[in-house]
């Protein structure tokens, strides 16, 4: 958004008005600077050490010093919101090529028909066409049926506790037979550098790594809209976990370790307002 409006007001005041729709600009020119963007990031992930995972997102109230700007929320807002940043559906983005990736928002969730996404992709409206189709069987494919936010508080909430007492049986009664866990420490901190699939070694996983950071506190936050975990040492957050579930099974888990990704969580106001 600042690089498109830099390029606007760059502009001399009779070029910009010399610009039939200005919204049509600015949307062609943020659409392809996203692309650009887009296309760099995957190149760089290709050289990443270990897994990539996007960065957790701290609670929207958490965001900026801890502020919501005090106005009331909308719950349908709320609803778009929370299912637009979750864990799931970034990472399903993050697997599109950037081309499908920015069909699939403009048409898809803004609504621009194919031809204005055409001008933007500099493709014809039927290929253009063809990629959100692409992109919308991807979401398809990896979508799980949502579990109400206190269903899912009350399995992270006995994962919690399992976790802390490591207790490996109760992890494996939560996880599903077939669960899978990321982690991301980008080459700066330990992470496993590949999935851990099964649930029963992601619970012999978790109870070593309990066993080898003594100390940790762990807090039930919300990550992506939805519950999670926040590990902290000495007050420092340095995990930050997201999860997917199927009923009553964790499906997913996502933990980011990567301090990098972590700096929302170490700022004033994502860090000092855990709930316990």
């Amino acid at each position: 958004m600042q690089e498109t409006y830099a390029r606007w007001y760059a502009m001399s005041r009779r070029q910009q008005e010399a610009i039939e729709s200005p919204g049509a600009w600015l949307t062609t020119v943020a659409g392809r600077v996203c692309l650009d963007l887009l296309g760099s990031a995957r190149v760089r992930r290709e050289r990443y050490v270990g897994e990539w995972i996007p960065e957790p997102l701290p609670d929207r109230t958490e965001w900026i010093g801890g502020q919501d700007g005090g106005g009331r929320q909308d719950p349908a807002d709320r609803v778009t919101l929370d299912e637009s940043v979750n864990m799931a559906f970034l990472v399903v983005l993050e697997s599109m090529t950037p081309a499908e990736r920015v069909a699939f928002i403009l048409h898809d969730v803004f609504r621009y028909p194919f031809a204005e996404v055409g001008g933007i992709l500099g493709r014809t409206p039927a290929a253009c066409r063809q990629l959100a189709s692409s992109a919308r069987r991807q979401v398809r494919a990896a979508h799980v049926p949502a579990v109400a936010a206190t269903g899912q508080a009350d399995v992270v909430r006995r994962f919690k506790e399992a976790w802390e007492s490591q207790d490996i049986q109760a992890l494996v009664g939560l996880l599903a037979p077939d669960a899978t866990m990321i982690a991301d420490g980008g080459g700066l901190v330990g992470a496993a550098l590949r999935p851990v699939e099964g649930g029963e070694r992601i619970a012999q996983y978790l109870a070593h790594f309990a066993g080898k950071a003594p100390g940790l506190t762990l807090l039930e936050r919300t990550v992506n809209g939805r519950p999670g975990l926040v590990a902290q040492s000495s007050g420092t957050t340095v995990n930050v976990a997201a999860f997917g579930l199927a009923g009553t099974r964790i499906t997913h888990i996502w933990a980011v370790r990567n301090p990098e990704k972590l700096r929302p969580w170490n700022e004033s106001g994502a860090s000092g307002t855990a709930r316990a």
